[in-house]
Parts: structure tokens; C-alpha cells; sequence
């Protein structure tokens, strides 16, 4: 495992296998009745988190407790940053203060790189979220899932998602899950296709290693799991689609549509769900729809990266198996 986490595109096949197979060893403590590990015991997590998060933060802050690591929670809204203070003065802080790890959102695009690389802090960082650009916690808890439902739980251990058809729909142009998903299923074999209206899609969308269309109806039957992005309109600054109306018509997901899927086809969603724009109450109340799975997989997944880049860079049973030598 590499010393940081900042993008989905660093991570090798390896790399990516690994965590998940370590977050299924997490899974398997968090049906304990006590669900703490002594991993991180002694070590100290700092949530910079500068932009606004509920499952990402609660996410994390789970994963970190549950490892026995003590918890920095920092929120820029009421701290010295609302007053002007700097990234640079920040990371400084935290490093008097001798934090382990940081876990940070920002809303610029680059900012987990720049705090991993400026010298400013001798301590893995973990990207929850940059601006438009990666959110790598995400996709590994998405494909987390899908290996999980696609592949098994059992049958997952060691194994990518080779074959398995992905459909990202929506508002690819503003989403850093979108950016992060390609990146790491691409890496884990599957076969990516992006649906999403002309407008909705970033310049250079064709360099990228998956599939584009327009077309959704013509999509989901071929899918195997088809993943509904939130139209991000805080991020937008122009008009992206004529009306809601017509947004959820062609790209939306009903009922009619999901009964185009797959039988074994599922439904997924970063959250937060806008029911009725990108998503129907009937699909995101379905059995296929795997949103709450995703929510406690995260926890899973992300007490696996921060066990990788703190603890060991061996699969967590290991470590939590008594020998009788």
C-alpha cells in the first residue's frame, strides 16, 4: 500500500483487492456483539473536513472508533479557517499537535494532494472528497458492494470485478464518485458505460477508459449494476437541461426502466437520493436498491484503508487471530 490515498487512479489491481479484501474481514467484526478492534489504539485521526459532509464524516469517524483510534473533529465553519486562516496554517496545527493521519474534504479540486505532498504534515493522507475531481473512499465502498452482490461474499475473497457491466448515470460533469468509480472499476476489470445528457459530461470524457452513450433505455438491459448520480445544482452556474421534468424522463430511473434491468441487476446511489428527479420512491425502496448497504459498507472499507496505511499491509485477520505458538 502506498503512504497516501488521494486518488482511485493510484491504486493498482493489487492495491484495490486488497482493501476490499480486508474490509470483508472488517465486515465479519462489525457482526460481534463488541465491534472494536485494538488496531489503532494510541494513534491519533484528524476529520479536516472542509466542506459540508454527513455520511462521509459519520462514515469515517465510525471506521476510526472502531479501530480504537482517538478522534480530531474539525469542521471549517466556526473555526480559525472562517477567519482566513490558511490551508498551510491548518496542516500545521495538526502537525504540533501530532496527528497520525488526516482525513480531508475540501471543495478545491487538488487540496489532499497538495496538503499530502507540501511537506507541511509527516502523516498519511486520505482524500474524502475534492471539489469535482476524486473521491477514492467512495468508489472502493461502491465496488465493495458490487462485488459483494455480483460476485458473493465468500467467492469475492481475492477477486476483482472482471465482466461485470457498470452504468454510471447523471450528472457525470460535476461528480468526483463518477471520476473515482471509472478510475477503480476500470482497474478491477469491469466494463464501464456513462449515460448522461451532452451537457452533462466533461471535456476530454473520451479519454477516459470506458463507454459513453445517451441513450438509457438502450443501456440497462445489458447492465449489471447501474449506479444514479445526484444533479449537483449547488455546483452549477448555468442552465445544464431544460427542466427537471424532462431531465427525469430520459434519464431518470422508474420502475419501467428498472424492470429493463437484469434479474440480478442492481440499483446503487452515492447519496443523497433526490427521490422523483434521478430516482423514483418505488426503485430506491426496492430490494435491488443497495443505498443503506453502501452506507455500512463504507464504514467496512474505510476501517480497512486506514488499517492498510496505519496498522499493517496484511489482510486484518491476521492480526486478530490468536496462534497457539
Amino acid at each position: 500500500m502506498m503512504r497516501h490515498l488521494i486518488s482511485a487512479a493510484d491504486l493498482t489491481r493489487d492495491d484495490a483487492v486488497l482493501i476490499l479484501d480486508t474490509a470483508e474481514e472488517m465486515a465479519r467484526v462489525a457482526d460481534r456483539p463488541i465491534k472494536k478492534l485494538p488496531a489503532l489504539r494510541g494513534r491519533t485521526i484528524c476529520n479536516l473536513f472542509f466542506e459540508d459532509s454527513t455520511r462521509t464524516r459519520i462514515s469515517f469517524e465510525a471506521a476510526e472508533k472502531r479501530l480504537s483510534a482517538d478522534v480530531i473533529n474539525f469542521a471549517a465553519k466556526g473555526s480559525s479557517v472562517s477567519k482566513g486562516e490558511s490551508l498551510k496554517d491548518t496542516a500545521q496545527t495538526l502537525e504540533a499537535m501530532g496527528v497520525d493521519a488526516v482525513v480531508i474534504r475540501h471543495s478545491a479540486s487538488g487540496a489532499p494532494f497538495r496538503l499530502a505532498t507540501s511537506g507541511w504534515i509527516d502523516a498519511p493522507v486520505i482524500n474524502a472528497g475534492d471539489g469535482t475531481h476524486q473521491h477514492p473512499t467512495q468508489a472502493l465502498l461502491d465496488a465493495f458492494t458490487m462485488r459483494r452482490r455480483l460476485v458473493g461474499r465468500d467467492a469475492g475473497i481475492g477477486q476483482g470485478l472482471d465482466g461485470k457491466r457498470v452504468t454510471l448515470v447523471g450528472d457525470v460533469l460535476h461528480s468526483r464518485v463518477a471520476r473515482s468509480n471509472v478510475d477503480l472499476l476500470h482497474t478491477l476489470g469491469a466494463e464501464v458505460t456513462l449515460v448522461a445528457p451532452p451537457t452533462l459530461l466533461p471535456v476530454g470524457v473520451e479519454s477516459w477508459p470506458c463507454e459513453v452513450s445517451y441513450d438509457l433505455d438502450s443501456t440497462l438491459p445489458k447492465t449489471d449494476a447501474v449506479m444514479m448520480l445526484r444533479v449537483q445544482r449547488e455546483r452549477m452556474n448555468a442552465a445544464f437541461f431544460p427542466t427537471e421534468r424532462e431531465y427525469s424522463r430520459r434519464y431518470g430511473l422508474d420502475g419501467d426502466r428498472m424492470a429493463k434491468m437484469p434479474e440480478h441487476a442492481i440499483v446503487m446511489h452515492p447519496g443523497p437520493m433526490v427521490r422523483g428527479m434521478e430516482i423514483t420512491a418505488e426503485v430506491a425502496d426496492s430490494e435491488r436498491c443497495t443505498v443503506i448497504e453502501q452506507v455500512a459498507n463504507g464504514v467496512h472499507t474505510r476501517m480497512a484503508v486506514l488499517y492498510l496505511l496505519l496498522g499493517g499491509n496484511e489482510p486484518a485477520v491476521t492480526h486478530t487471530r490468536t496462534e497457539g505458538n
